[in-house]
């Protein structure tokens, strides 16, 4: 199941930073979405029970990390943009994230191989 809208940006965070207390993880995302430390705790819960998100326990904390990989969950995101809002068939063009701040070269690099590997199934 695809992170909703409000899921993502806590995605985005574990994906950069690998992993995070909830407080953290509120700390990074609080700018962007507005959130008291309370909902971000319940969306962590949803997102474990979604199997985006695993918890670990570290002297006594609850540690956070994706629970999903970053090319894969946006690969499916970019597919199913283009085909229900675009409404594109076939190989869709990896040279429109070019400068995305969360891909790096490598990144892109992969996407494109996840996006040809679905065209071809």
């Amino acid at each position: 199941m695809p992170p909703s809208p409000s899921e993502l940006p806590l995605l985005k965070a574990l994906w950069k930073n690998r992993a995070l207390s909830a407080r953290e993880l509120h700390e990074q995302i609080a700018g962007e979405l507005g959130w008291s430390l309370s909902s971000t705790r319940k969306t962590l819960e949803r997102m474990i029970e979604k199997g985006l998100v695993t918890v670990t326990e570290q002297h006594g904390v609850k540690v956070y990390s994706a629970g999903v990989g970053k090319i894969a969950t946006l690969a499916g995101l970019t597919r199913q943009f283009a085909r229900s809002v675009l409404e594109i068939e076939g190989p869709l063009p990896t040279s429109s994230f070019t400068g995305s701040r969360i891909l790096s070269q490598a990144e892109l690099e992969e996407l494109e191989r996840f996006l040809d590997e679905e065209d071809s199934k």
